[in-house]
Order: structure tokens, then C-alpha cells, then sequence
């Protein structure tokens, strides 16, 4: 197993360690994060990162396994957003309508894109047209994937969906697909290319991929379970994808964290809080901010119906965690108990 790999660290480099019984990878990390995940997370993958090194472990899937991340994806789409601004051609009061095939009199056409990264554009979490609640049902009945609709499809729901009275936060996972599939549509590409070329590529990070369908599903997919441990199907679609649709082995959620820390991916400046979010948060572009312990903590979470994901950074400090459990019970509280612990 890849856990064999080196047992020494080197400052930028993966530690692997050793594997020790279902473990692989550095034999305190996992103990401790096993220990606080607790039994009813029996497959999950955990990387803490410093200055000096990136520390990984896990247990119940091997190294190369990739997982869904969830809404980290909205992180990657602010990423995206702040890299747009930054080398032009779109500006925070750009509109959706400007850039996807919306008609005018369209509500949703006059929404700017800094509101959509911020989640105050008026829009609800999912459009009724999509029925969430019927969708919902079928995945806590039978693990069916709630989602799966093409861009088409998200656009014509973009035609018919009615923005909320007031321009509060307000999350939105079908804000977040707009915003991404409208600046892939700006750079002339697909989201899954606009992903590759302007984070992935530029990092080495050679896991990530956006399944559009099943069978887009590489064999290293891990499969989720829910709370009960029932088997859940993957979360595929093309509309979601901006929202909710990477997929990333721990090492590349390791470098992306380290990247974040060194500021030196692509729109960095998304995880600079510019907004009130909520009570005692701010909010960049997806990216949130919060104070915790005394520290001003930036994150983003993720779940999907057999995930739950999390990852954080501490800037000042030059510290950050990332986790994924392919269950559904939150990690969010040793998440953060991880990158305190740091």
C-alpha cells in the first residue's frame, strides 16, 4: 500500500509514514482523528498542513481513493471568481445575463456575480422547478442522486425561478452553479476545463475531476454511505458541478490546502472576507471567516449524500486541516479541533 512511502518528512513534502493495522499513513494523525470522528466513521482520509511539512492518514481507503468534497467545490468557484476580476473582463457588477444565454426580461439575468460569490443574489438554495423536496425524498428512501441536471437544464430553471424578497445571505447552491458554469462561459470553456487550467493544472493536482455521469466515475471513486451506512449513489451531474461536484484524493486536498496557506493559487484573494455572512461570520468569495478560539479561522464544508467534508486554514499561524469521511455525520468539530490542536 502507498502508505509504505517514506518514513521521514521533508519541509513541502507528503508524509506517509507507516501503516499500523487499518491505518496507513502517520500513526498519531489517524489515531487522534479516528479517536474524535469516533466508530460511525469507518472510512476517512485527514491531512494537517505547516510551514514545515503536510502530514496525511487515513484508514478504510487507500491513499489514491478519491472522494466527493461537496460544497469545498463552491471554495474552488470563488477561487474562480476572484481569478476572473483579477485578469479582467468581468467585474464583481457583471451580470448572469451578460454572460449566459438568459432572456432580459429574466429575473435572474440582472443578478451581479459578486452577489452570487456572496450568497445574497435573492436566489433559494434549489429552484422549486427542480423539486428538492421530491428529490430529497428519493435519496433518504432509496440513495438516489438528487441531482444530475445538464447545463441546458439549468438554464431554462435559471427562466423560471423566482428571487426571494430580500438580498440577505442567504445559501445558495444553485447560485453558486450559475456562477460557475457563467465563468466558464466567459473563458469560451466547459467548467470542468476552466477547474483543470486555471487551479488544478497550476497546482499538479492530477485527482480532481467533475463527473458529469456515471460513467464518468473513475475507478478510485470511493462509494458513500449515509448515517445509517447505507450505500449512496455518487453525486453526478453537470449543472452541479460549481456547487458540489469535485472529486479529490486527500493529497491533492492537502496541496490545495498548503497552495491556499502560500497564496499562491489562482484568485487567492476569495478567502479575504469582504461581507457579513452571518452572526460572528464574513464571508470572501465562498470562503468563510470566523473567530474561533481566538483565532480568525477561513473554511468552507461540503456534504453530499454519503460525504462530509472540511477544510480550514489558519493564514496567521501558516496552518490548515482538510478531512473527508465517506459517511454523512458532520467533521466540522474536528476540523476544527484538528486545526486548533495545530
Amino acid at each position: 500500500m502507498a502508505g509504505d512511502r517514506g518514513e521521514k518528512s521533508e519541509p513541502g513534502r507528503i508524509c506517509w509514514g507507516q501503516d499500523v493495522g487499518e491505518w496507513w499513513g502517520d500513526t498519531a494523525l489517524a489515531e487522534k482523528a479516528q479517536r474524535l470522528l469516533g466508530r460511525r466513521h469507518p472510512v476517512a482520509v485527514v491531512a494537517t498542513v505547516s510551514r514545515e511539512r503536510v502530514v496525511v492518514a487515513g484508514w478504510g481507503a487507500d491513499p489514491g481513493d478519491d472522494f466527493e468534497v461537496g460544497s469545498i467545490s463552491k471554495g474552488i468557484t470563488g477561487l474562480l471568481y476572484r481569478d476572473a476580476v483579477e485578469r479582467g473582463g468581468v467585474q464583481g457588477r457583471t451580470t448572469l445575463g451578460e454572460l449566459l444565454p438568459l432572456p432580459k426580461d429574466c429575473a435572474v439575468a440582472g443578478i451581479q456575480l459578486e452577489a452570487l460569490s456572496q450568497h445574497r443574489s435573492g436566489l433559494p438554495g434549489l429552484p422549486r422547478v427542480r423539486g428538492p423536496v421530491r428529490r430529497s425524498l428519493k435519496l433518504w428512501w432509496s440513495g438516489a442522486n438528487p441531482y444530475g441536471d445538464s447545463l441546458e437544464d439549468l438554464i431554462r430553471q435559471a427562466q423560471q425561478v423566482r428571487l426571494r424578497g430580500s438580498l440577505r445571505p442567504h445559501y445558495s447552491n444553485f447560485g453558486f452553479e450559475l456562477l460557475g458554469h457563467a465563468l466558464a462561459k466567459h473563458a469560451g470553456t466547459t467548467y470542468p476545463e476552466l477547474v483543470q487550467e486555471r487551479i488544478a493544472a497550476p497546482l499538479g493536482l492530477k485527482s480532481w475531476y467533475l463527473p458529469a455521469t456515471w460513467s464518468d466515475l473513475r475507478a478510485s471513486s470511493i462509494t458513500g454511505r449515509s448515517r445509517r451506512g447505507r450505500s449512496r449513489a455518487a453525486w453526478t451531474g453537470e449543472a452541479l458541478g460549481p456547487a458540489g461536484g469535485l472529486r479529490s484524493t486527500i493529497g491533492d486536498l492537502a496541496e490545495l490546502t498548503r497552495a491556499l496557506l502560500e497564496e499562491r493559487v489562482n484568485g487567492v484573494s476569495a478567502l479575504d472576507p469582504v461581507a457579513r455572512f452571518a452572526e460572528g461570520a464574513r464571508i470572501g468569495a465562498a470562503w468563510i471567516t470566523v473567530e474561533h478560539q481566538g483565532r480568525a479561522i477561513t473554511w468552507h464544508n461540503g456534504g453530499t449524500g454519503g460525504f462530509r467534508s472540511w477544510l480550514g486554514i489558519d493564514r496567521e499561524a501558516g496552518v490548515g486541516v482538510a478531512l473527508v469521511s465517506a459517511t454523512a455525520i458532520p467533521v466540522d468539530r474536528t476540523g476544527f479541533r484538528l486545526l486548533t490542536d495545530l
